[in-house]
């Protein structure tokens, strides 16, 4: 097994970075990774994480759910009782970026394909990548979706898609700079990009600390701030040009940081401060706990 360590800052290469805290694999291995802060564009990055061929291991859990889509435990059931929500609000955001009713659609890290499914059914057409062998599995018995590899991402023809969506997938990506020059590079030139990711600079994140649950360690290589999105992406000249609150993962991240801090369901404790971190979110979406950043190439 080989490890990554970083000497510069992988978003914008500056050699200011320091330690900030150490976080643990609550998910599958119990390890610890330290996570540095760049002093300089603000992201922090998880070291001496496991490269893009030892990783896998890493994701083999039935509690990952955007793979297995279990319902075993009280999170993962409230997580499934609000995705039809969630699933309407990313096809509102597409449409509104796009300007389009139907088009076509690349959903990059698709896992089981529940977003597909609900933006085939709304008439578009559909593509998906993702690296898990069973997720793509899954996407085939559930929704009847055949997701291609992700390797796959570097030999689609350019400028094919009106929309390209990363919910929750690009802090995972190891060719961080080759993932998002491939993007643009895919992209119709009216066409739209939709990145989600966490935001450590959020309440739930500052309360927690270590045990945010959202640090995922190792599997999140990269933790985002707002302002760190806007220094990776002006590189690729691509500009955000509007941010959506996920306003659902406050609570989410709040519960299973509770589990995390206590080793007990904390319910009312998880709850209250996903509930203090969504009121904040709302008035703020740079303070939301999960951002979509909508994109458009320059």
């Amino acid at each position: 097994m080989s490890f990554i360590y970083h000497n510069t800052c992988p978003v914008c290469g500056a050699a200011t970075s320091h330690k900030v805290l150490t976080a643990k694999d609550y998910t599958v291995s119990k390890e610890t990774f330290d996570i540095n802060h760049c002093g300089h564009c603000s992201v922090r990055f998880t070291q001496n994480v496991p490269d893009s061929a030892s990783i896998g291991r890493y994701y083999q859990s039935q509690e990952y759910i955007s793979h297995s889509e279990t319902r075993q435990g009280l999170i993962n059931r409230l997580y499934h009782s609000v995705r039809k929500i969630t699933l309407r609000s990313k096809q509102n955001w597409v449409k509104a970026a796009t300007g389009l009713k139907q088009g076509s659609i690349l959903d990059i890290g698709c896992g089981t394909g529940s977003f597909l499914h609900f933006m085939q059914q709304g008439g578009w057409q559909i593509t998906g990548l993702e690296p898990d062998e069973t997720a793509r599995q899954n996407a085939k018995t559930l929704y009847n979706i055949e997701p291609r590899p992700s390797e796959d991402l570097y030999s689609l023809p350019a400028g094919q898609f009106d929309a390209i969506t990363m919910w929750h997938v690009l802090e995972h990506v190891h060719t961080l700079h080759d993932y998002i020059r491939q993007i643009r590079t895919l992209l119709k030139p009216e066409g739209a990009i939709l990145i989600a990711v966490p935001n450590y600079t959020s309440p739930d994140a500052e309360h927690y600390g270590e045990h945010w649950a959202a640090y995922d360690v190792p599997r999140h290589l990269y933790h985002f701030s707002p302002a760190a999105m806007e220094v990776l992406l002006k590189q690729h000249k691509i500009r955000v040009v509007k941010k959506h609150p996920m306003v659902f993962d406050g609570f989410y991240v709040s519960l299973l940081s509770e589990k995390y801090k206590t080793g007990g369901n904390g319910l009312f404790k998880g709850f209250w401060n996903g509930f203090i971190s969504w009121r904040k979110g709302l008035k703020d979406v740079d303070r939301c706990s999960s951002v979509v950043y909508e994109c458009k190439a320059e």
